[in-house]
């Protein structure tokens, strides 16, 4: 007489744990493909800040020499304190060095903007390279691209009263600026910094 086999779970077992195993192998791709998209991202909105920043670092200046060139020559040097007469001749040849520094290509140049009444520029970028090869068809020939705006802010006070042909006193975010158009020295200016702020629009 044949003895009864004993019933055992192993049967079951082996094809849930293959089951699992599948599942999380699938999660781990996943993931390295949503890694892989997140660090493409990121490289391209750090070089689209970069570029955009660059542009209106270059603006500012721009805004310097031709301030210093127009106090002390009868001309309204103060417009240039308040962000006017602004070219931007050399922004998009800026941005386009930073963001060949980090791999990337400017599209379109750096346009002149405007951000709460003050001038700046918007920049895109593409990456020059891809998101790299997934197991998502098309990956290893897609660049990441992003844009970015950056905004040059005056920092000084110009009394509504200011006559550009008189010496004049600045408040530049708490610190103190005079300007005598009659006894002018290009060294009589602090740094730009001090002038006007370079930042990104939030």
């Amino acid at each position: 007489m044949t003895p009864p086999r004993r019933l055992t779970d192993s049967g079951q077992t082996l094809p849930l744990y293959i089951w699992l195993t599948g599942i999380l192998l699938f999660a781990a791709i996943a993931f390295f493909v949503f890694a892989q998209a997140a660090s493409a991202r990121n490289g391209a909105q750090s070089a689209a800040d970069a570029a955009a920043l660059a542009a209106a670092q270059d603006s500012r200046q721009e805004l310097m020499a031709g301030l210093q060139g127009a106090i002390g020559k009868n001309d309204d040097w103060l417009k240039w304190l308040r962000g006017e007469g602004l070219q931007g001749t050399g922004a998009s040849a800026a941005a386009e060095r930073l963001a060949a520094d980090n791999d990337s290509t400017v599209q379109g140049g750096a346009v002149p903007t405007t951000v709460n009444g003050f001038p700046g520029y918007q920049v895109e970028i593409e990456t020059r390279y891809t998101v790299g090869k997934s197991i998502i068809p098309g990956t290893e020939t897609r660049h990441a691209r992003a844009e970015a705006v950056a905004v040059i802010e005056p920092r000084c006070i110009v009394p509504s009263d200011a006559d550009p042909k008189k010496p004049v006193h600045l408040d530049c975010d708490g610190q103190s600026v005079d300007v005598d158009p009659a006894h002018f020295g290009s060294d009589d200016l602090p740094d730009a910094s001090v002038l006007f702020s370079v930042h990104l629009a939030k």
